[in-house]
């Protein structure tokens, strides 16, 4: 896969300790393979639907990788950016570069506020909707580590829609072993239609962690 590649070289090319062993490749180098997606600052890119991940919690970040690299995202056939994600996620070789990458992406990245996308959301009428989102993601969108729920102010709204229309499909949130994600797979349910999704969406766009 082409933005597989640079990683790979990254790894081929790593020096070797004494004793033989490959030393662990910092987070910033292996975050190179990220950027073709992702951006250079983890802002995200809206047109190949890759959302903006820099300053997410690493406990987030990391169960999300654990995630793709299990299988238990991104395996569904109509995931297309999962599917894409999934083999990415493989290409660390180690819970030491796992841990490195993650710790670069929500800590030596800052957040960046992407522009509204998604249009004709009612932030009034969504505010109803939200009450059901407060007990896991938080009262101002921050999220949850108990509840492994992510901050929602920080994603952006197109991607919110996106993986909410995954998750009323079922495209998302199907395994069996994706606990949360089985959890936001009922709760989609609660959006009747798509005009539901975005007003919930808008309501979020007003909160202010």
């Amino acid at each position: 896969m082409r933005i597989a590649l640079p990683l790979l070289a990254l790894t081929a090319l790593a020096c070797h300790r004494p004793d033989g062993a490959t030393p662990v490749i910092s987070g910033k180098e292996m975050f190179r393979a990220c950027t073709a997606c992702h951006g250079e600052h983890g802002e995200g890119n809206a047109t190949i639907q890759a959302p903006a991940i820099a300053g997410l919690p690493d406990w987030y970040v990391e169960s999300q990788i654990t995630k793709f690299r299990t299988g238990v995202r991104g395996a569904h056939p109509d995931d297309y950016e999962g599917l894409r994600m999934r083999p990415m996620s493989r290409q660390m070789m180690n819970p030491a570069e796992i841990h490195s990458v993650v710790h670069y992406v929500s800590h030596d990245l800052k957040p960046v506020k992407g522009a509204k996308l998604v249009k004709d959301g009612d932030a009034t009428a969504g505010a109803a909707s939200y009450a059901t989102c407060i007990a896991c993601h938080g009262v101002k969108g921050e999220g949850n580590l108990a509840t492994k729920a992510p901050p929602l102010a920080q994603l952006p709204d197109w991607y919110m829609l996106a993986q909410l229309q995954k998750f009323k499909k079922g495209i998302r949130g199907a395994n069996p072993n994706d606990v949360t994600g089985n959890t936001m797979r009922a709760m989609s349910a609660v959006l009747v239609d798509e005009q539901a999704m975005k007003n919930v969406i808008a309501h979020i766009g007003t909160l202010n962690p």
